[in-house]
């Protein structure tokens, strides 16, 4: 009988290392994906200086996603075919994404990029709400006390410097953004694609995405689409295809599948440190007290949702 029972002790450490592993592939992954995608604002801001519009921008950035990741798949001879129920899917992810990132991009009109970036962090918490909801996760006092610290957190970010009050509409398009992005990645989690590699999901994610933005650019003689003017405004196109595009995406893709959608959202934590570091350090935007402490709200919200439950005080649980 030992035989038998060092049999079953192995196959359970092999287990116990195999999900540890697992566990930390997806944390890491989580970190490089909000990391890469707090870098938006360093690769959208220069391009507005440079008179591009909102669509051009986000066009142009996913085209270059698609053309990198198609051009990768090729060389590494992945097939591109999927069946009528994948491509559903992937088409309702291109235009969750195209959804997420017009409004993100829009708000950065009406507020300074690190606060868009802060306010668009909410949608950890969206991502918790909506497994709890439509899929029956428990839905822990914790929970309802970590929204309350987001919203709270946002109620202090809505008085700018000086006094003045935040655009509203730029409010509600992030907050829109990140309504997007929360069902993306419940999305990428819950649907059915039959094992697809996650770059061949990032690719046809980006390829519909950037069909949408094509039609977006329709809506309006404002937003036609128009050729990057200058070398330097090509360099930040290629950043934002392939930075807080590709790698973002991929990242976040193998980050889902590993660890599930709660935690790599939680894992965006970076994405507002990261974009109020770059619009504080260069491009100058105002870093005041009240910044700061919106900041520290709605980061310890989302960062009770993810902790071990033995450390939460027994009413919490």
């Amino acid at each position: 009988m030992q035989p038998f029972f060092q049999e079953i002790s192995m196959k359970s450490l092999t287990d116990n290392i195999n999900t540890r592993r697992s566990g930390i592939v997806g944390i890491v992954c989580g970190i490089l994906s909000a990391v890469c995608y707090g870098t938006n604002p360093l690769g959208a801001l220069p391009l507005y200086q440079e008179g591009e519009n909102t669509s051009s921008v986000l066009f142009f950035r996913f085209l270059m996603a698609v053309i990198l990741l198609g051009s990768l798949l090729a060389v590494r001879r992945f097939s591109f075919v999927v069946n009528r129920h994948q491509l559903r899917v992937l088409a309702l992810l291109g235009v969750l994404f195209a959804g997420s990132s017009i409004t993100y991009y829009q708000s950065f009109h009406f507020m300074d990029a690190g606060i868009a970036s802060t306010i668009l962090f909410v949608y950890p918490v969206m991502v918790a709400a909506i497994m709890a909801l439509c899929f029956h996760e428990r839905l822990a006092r914790i929970t309802l006390v970590a929204v309350a610290l987001a919203m709270a957190g946002i109620a202090m970010l809505y008085q700018g410097p000086a006094g003045a009050t935040l655009s509203t509409l730029g409010v509600i398009l992030c907050i829109l953004s990140s309504a997007f992005y929360a069902v993306y990645i419940v999305v990428i989690k819950q649907a059915d694609l039959g094992g697809l590699p996650s770059l061949l999901i990032t690719f046809y994610a980006m390829l519909f995405c950037m069909l949408c933005l094509l039609a977006y650019s329709f809506t309006s003689p404002d937003l036609h689409i128009m050729l990057p003017p200058t070398p330097r405004a090509w360099f930040y196109t290629c950043w934002l295809g392939l930075v807080p595009t590709v790698l973002s995406l991929e990242f976040m893709t193998i980050a889902v599948q590993h660890i599930g959608p709660t935690p790599t959202a939680i894992m965006g934590a970076l994405e507002p440190l990261t974009a109020v570091a770059i619009g504080v350090m260069i491009f100058g935007e105002a870093f005041t007290l009240r910044l700061a402490v919106g900041i520290v709200l709605i980061l310890t919200g989302v960062m009770l949702i993810v902790m071990p439950r033995n450390l939460y005080p027994h009413w919490l649980r």
